[in-house]
């Protein structure tokens, strides 16, 4: 299976996720949380520095529950600003 390549966007992310993970760490070591969260030192590394910016959800839900991070909390944070868009009469979602 050919895996698409990541956008600008995604990578950015990722990196965001990265960086807010490290913060949250603080001055934990590597181990001790990746080992609290379930997850190998290796792959919490590549999330931190961005090699891995889309990591599966339940590895992100662990480290979350690992460092008292709560996932609306992360995604506030990692997700990309969303402008407002004004109401328009008469408009619709397509589904």
């Amino acid at each position: 299976m050919v895996r698409t390549p990541l956008t600008p966007e995604e990578r950015e992310r990722g990196e965001r996720l990265g960086r807010l993970l490290r913060e949250a760490r603080g001055a934990r070591s590597m181990t001790d949380v990746a080992a609290s969260a379930g997850i190998s030192a290796e792959t919490l590394r590549k999330i931190e520095t961005g090699r891995a910016p889309t990591p599966a959800f339940f590895t992100v839900a662990a480290l979350a529950g690992a460092l008292g991070l709560s996932m609306d909390d992360l995604i506030g944070r990692c997700a990309p600003e969303i402008p407002d868009v004004p109401d328009t009469p008469g408009a619709s979602i397509a589904a």
